[in-house]
């Protein structure tokens, strides 16, 4: 090292061409045998695992055939055939704010890859000094420096740095992989939301006619039971039924109010006006004039293009990557600082001719002893990627769980709607026969309120069945991965 003092005592001179080219030919050597000897790979070559499921989704034998749709190509746009749903989720996107934490995340991760990043490369700063001290033989020694300067730049011979960068990398992606899922829950979830408006309307409707006609019912019943033609019995099943409907209709105006603060805390605001007003004017509650209806049979391969089971495999890969910094830790590291500027014991004379000096000092340090602690640190490194294997796996275990419950409520829901609404008409048809008998005389007032009872039951049973099955279809485009494209 070639120290910058004052000009006049310790001016630096050229170092002889020999003298420099042997200084470089033993640089050059020294590099070279660094380079080989941090040729070989100290990160794991990465393997992804194999998923520990099925090759193929258990679904209905009737829904074997059917083609194969990637679900995360679909665009909620083109999955959801309601505009208002699709006004709804447009509000979402941009005012909830899960996604805007998660959007944030991003960008963190973002700054720390280029922390990573710029540990790679030299920091140059530029820097001036001076100082005062007693000489040798009594004094004052001056000394002025200034110039540019590189401070422990770390030379990466054998690949801890490029694999901590390569590990953040991947945290970067699994955070972006994250945030897509985010994206897709908040838009599932704003789906459900409102299909459960829907269906509280729609319920709130059923029980107000309910209510008025059972009214009615119980007018009548006191009437007969004022000219003694029925017992007070009838009188009180009448108003019983009458209170079962009031109770019935708080409940489901109680329900409807919490069910909007839901979807008012999803959108990030309330619900706008346009859309508060009689929200299923026009529209009915079944899935087909709301939803894309979504294929069956679908192959499990599809699950890996879930952003969920993307990110648990970001996080394997820079669980991978921190084995290969970690191993890098056992071999020597070389660090250099260097300047390059002008010295001079008088400031004036910092940028006069012949002031010119540099220093170089390069740092070689091998590990030794350390308490164990770099064995250490590659033994948590190995852990830390059997757990990232063991998260990643289950991550593809839970997902194939939640298309195999979609795929196999498909077809009983289908079935099970069908004969409900069934049953609804065989029931309104009843309720017609018996008020025709009631009115002629040859029904009593138990088969009338009877036969009220069961048709209400039965319609209310098809509203919450047909919210089901849209809630069923919306679970299976999310289990998918459908949602996050924009």
């Amino acid at each position: 090292m070639i120290p910058m003092t004052d000009r006049a005592s310790a001016r630096l001179h050229p170092v002889p061409s020999t003298e420099a080219s042997r200084i470089a030919r033993w640089a050059a050597m020294a590099v070279a045998s660094l380079l080989l000897a941090g040729c070989g790979a100290l990160t794991p070559v990465y393997q992804r695992p194999s998923a520990p499921v099925a090759a193929q989704f258990p679904v209905a034998p009737a829904e074997s055939q059917d083609p194969v749709v990637a679900a995360s190509d679909l665009a909620w746009q083109d999955f959801f055939r309601d505009e208002r749903l699709k006004q709804l989720i447009a509000i979402a996107l941009n005012n909830n704010r899960d996604l805007r934490v998660a959007a944030l995340n991003l960008a963190q991760a973002q700054a720390q890859l280029q922390l990573r990043q710029a540990d790679q490369v030299p920091t140059v700063n530029v820097g001036a000094s001076g100082s005062r001290q007693p000489g040798i033989g009594g004094g004052i020694t001056t000394a002025y420096t200034a110039g540019f300067a590189v401070t422990g730049f770390e030379a990466d011979f054998f690949g801890r740095l490029r694999s901590l960068s390569e590990a953040a990398q991947a945290q970067l992606l699994g955070t972006l992989e994250a945030r897509k899922t985010v994206q897709i829950s908040l838009i599932a979830s704003v789906a459900s939301s409102y299909l459960s408006l829907l269906a509280d309307d729609a319920l709130l409707s059923i029980t107000r006619e309910t209510l008025a006609s059972r009214e009615e019912s119980l007018r009548l019943t006191r009437l007969t039971f004022d000219a003694g033609v029925i017992s007070g019995l009838d009188l009180r099943l009448a108003e019983s039924l009458v209170e079962g409907a009031r109770v019935t209709l708080a409940q489901l105006e109680r329900q409807r109010a919490l069910d909007r603060n839901t979807l008012d805390l999803l959108l990030g605001q309330g619900l706008p006006d346009v859309q508060a007003a009689n929200l299923p004017a026009g529209l009915s509650l079944s899935a087909q004039n709301l939803i894309g209806v979504m294929p069956g049979g679908l192959p499990s391969e599809v699950l890996l293009r879930r952003p969920d089971i993307r990110a648990a495999e970001q996080q394997l890969m820079a669980a991978n990557a921190n084995i290969g910094a970690a191993r890098a830790a056992f071999f020597p590291r070389i660090t250099l600082t260097t300047s390059i500027g002008t010295a001079s014991n008088q400031f004036s004379g910092l940028f006069r001719s012949g002031s010119f000096g540099w220093t170089f000092a390069p740092q070689l340090l091998l590990p030794i002893f350390d308490g164990g602690r770099n064995q250490a640190n590659l033994d948590a490194a190995w852990v830390g990627r059997d757990i990232a294997v063991a998260q990643y796996e289950k991550a593809i275990q839970i997902a194939f769980r939640e298309v195999a419950d979609a795929l196999g409520s498909r077809s009983a829901l289908t079935d099970q709607l069908r004969a409900q609404m069934a049953q609804a008409d065989a029931e309104q048809a009843r309720l017609r026969l018996v008020d025709l008998r009631f009115q002629q005389g040859t029904a009593n007032a138990f088969e009338r309120l009877d036969a009220q009872r069961s048709t209400f039951a039965a319609r209310q049973a098809v509203v919450q069945l047909q919210l089901v099955q849209a809630q069923n279809l919306v679970a299976l485009y999310k289990s998918l991965g459908g949602g996050w494209k924009d």
